[in-house]
């Protein structure tokens, strides 16, 4: 049983998003997979997804509801979790198998490498795959010492790249992020949509446009003048992945 996990906290994502998730993966998924969703609200989840509650993290409370609390993740043990996992954002789309991910490269911490930041040995935690009980310092020093990493590394996935033991990158071609790789660079993306290469397994959307909002050509933007740069243009393709 090939096992997936997913974090859903606060309102930024509402249930539909791990139900999407859910149907993406029995879609690109050959073998038997289960999805384990850690949730403050398990309210509209598909029954079929296993539902845990946040795993427990002395956090500080100025990132109590950010990034950091991924971290929790490298408790061991973790709920009923053995072997390898693959953790998935809510917000990416699944455009090819998923199998793959979790033969490539066995016992190693797998991740994509962020995509803004290449040859400066970061990883993006969109994707990643880790063995149960392996890293657990990620989560050991930081309960210990919180506000020490979030001053030094401002980011988890920096934090988490900087002390991890055997990390390496998925294939280059397996992910990409929709924003620094398929988004046409300015002025383009006012003329030309997103192309989806097929090649690409995982899109990752980070930060602002999310998926629902690409496919219909909506960046909301806080400020009026960034409008002048972020624009995305409808994308088919996006529906017809994430559903």
């Amino acid at each position: 049983m090939q096992t997936i996990v997913c974090m859903k906290w606060g309102d930024r994502y509402p249930s539909d998003y791990a139900n999407r998730l859910w149907s993406m993966i029995r879609r690109n998924t050959q073998r038997p997979t289960r999805l384990i969703c850690f949730t403050d609200d398990p309210v509209g989840l598909d029954p079929d997804i296993i539902a845990h509650p946040l795993p427990p993290i002395t956090i500080p409370e100025r990132v109590q509801w950010k990034g950091w609390r991924k971290i929790s993740l490298w408790q061991a043990p973790l709920a009923d979790l053995e072997g390898e996992v693959l953790f998935l954002d809510l917000d990416i789309v699944i455009t090819g198998p998923l199998d793959g991910f979790f033969d490539y490269e066995p016992g190693k911490f797998c991740i994509a490498e962020n995509w803004s930041q290449r040859g400066e040995g970061i990883g993006n935690t969109s994707v990643y795959r880790w063995r149960i009980g392996t890293n657990t310092h990620i989560f050991e020093d930081f309960i210990r010492d919180g506000e020490g990493p979030v001053d030094k590394y401002r980011i988890s996935q920096r934090y988490i790249s900087a002390v991890a033991h055997g990390m390496t990158y998925w294939p280059d071609e397996w992910t990409a992020s929709f924003k620094h790789d398929l988004l046409p660079r300015w002025p383009m993306n006012f003329f030309k949509a997103p192309e989806l290469p097929s090649h690409v397994r995982v899109v990752a959307f980070t930060g602002k446009p999310d998926p629902d909002e690409a496919a219909v050509g909506e960046w909301p933007v806080t400020k009026p003048w960034k409008k002048l740069y972020k624009h995305v243009r409808p994308t088919p393709w996006i529906d017809e992945y994430w559903r």
